[in-house]
């Protein structure tokens, strides 16, 4: 396949995205060729370790590919969406539960499909390129492929905000949220994927893992967690607006801009996992309630037209005044019955 280059190369199984043009958006095909891949692998006792990479400056990963999830929903068709985000949800459970180290090397954009991808191996490496995101309440879904499961257990309310702000991290920022383990200048890391070749062992990252420039997450930690403290969406735009400071009115212009109903879940959704026994299953599980439910029921089709086919940037969301009722909530997160994730163990 002419977007992913799959193969084994010493005891490294090797998997590059190739949609460089593209900032290696994944399709439906490519995350079923790396799922087969890492199937086969993990019981051939030559590959001692897997890793993930991607050709271009600009991207490990933008994301998954969705011209297709928009051409079928537009059409009434769902049953292709509701497919596509199970297999790919699957695949991220397979990548968290791998049996062997898995690592990955995040140039530039990695963002949503590019996370669930990405983030959940065992050895993330980041650079001075690298910027980290969960985006979709900008096209009316939510931080999926896993993405809910590493929000949840960021420091305090660093998920809430990154959630429904979708703010980028550069490498610092993305290793103190969980989303990255290890900064490593990009020059180095040619030599460091032969080395992992010819040794199939992912100690050699530590020994070149270095102090990442100042991020500013940290320093906000404070702010962060007065202001996204909240029960509800609700709670927390209330505090944003009635204790006014720089950063309390540059996360309500970002926030503005995003799917009010979209970032209402995201905060029920993180609220509940951290309730519960967390596991990346169970954070799966729960996204999926509402990606299915999302272009019949959710504001993911209108996001999609305002922001990738129109372009116009003016998407007509639902509850726009951002007052989401708890039942509108409720609805996109209650279980899915006989419709339910399901893991192919299970």
């Amino acid at each position: 396949m002419s977007d992913i280059n799959i193969r084994v190369t010493g005891k490294a199984g090797r998997i590059t995205l190739t949609r460089g043009k593209a900032l290696n958006a994944l399709s439906y095909d490519m995350c079923m060729a790396i799922d087969a891949a890492l199937r086969q692998w993990a019981s051939d006792d030559a590959v001692k370790l897997v890793v993930i990479d991607a050709e271009g400056e600009k991207a490990f990963c933008a994301g998954g590919d969705i011209a297709e999830l928009y051409d079928t929903g537009t059409a009434g068709d769902y049953a292709y969406g509701r497919k596509f985000w199970s297999d790919e949800y699957r695949l991220n459970a397979l990548i968290f539960e791998y049996p062997k180290p898995v690592v990955s090397f995040l140039q530039g954009f990695t963002m949503g499909g590019g996370v669930g991808i990405g983030c959940h191996g065992t050895h993330r490496v980041v650079g001075d390129s690298s910027q980290i995101s969960m985006p979709e309440v900008g096209i009316g879904l939510i931080p999926d492929v896993g993405g809910s499961l590493m929000l949840t257990l960021a420091p305090g309310r660093l998920g809430e905000y990154l959630g429904t702000t979708a703010a980028r991290m550069k490498a610092a920022d993305a290793i103190y949220a969980g989303f990255a383990d290890f900064y490593i200048p990009e020059s180095f890391w040619p030599v460091l994927i032969n080395g992992l070749q010819k040794d199939g062992d992912p100690a050699i990252l530590q020994v070149a893992s270095q102090k990442p420039p100042a991020g500013t997450l940290e320093l906000q930690q404070a702010e962060i967690d007065r202001y996204f403290a909240g029960e509800t969406l609700t709670d927390i735009l209330t505090v944003l607006k009635a204790e006014p400071s720089d950063f309390a009115e540059k996360a309500l212009k970002t926030m503005g801009r995003n799917a009010p109903l979209s970032m209402a879940c995201t905060v029920e959704l993180l609220h509940r996992l951290r309730d519960s026994n967390l596991s990346i299953r169970k954070a799966l599980e729960h996204e999926y309630r509402f990606t299915y439910r999302a272009m019949d029921k959710g504001d993911f089709l209108e996001g999609i037209r305002a922001q990738i086919i129109d372009k116009d940037r003016q998407p007509k969301w639902q509850y726009a005044e951002q007052d989401v009722p708890a039942s509108a909530v409720s609805q996109m997160l209650m279980p899915l019955g006989a419709d339910a994730l399901v893991f192919e163990e299970e």
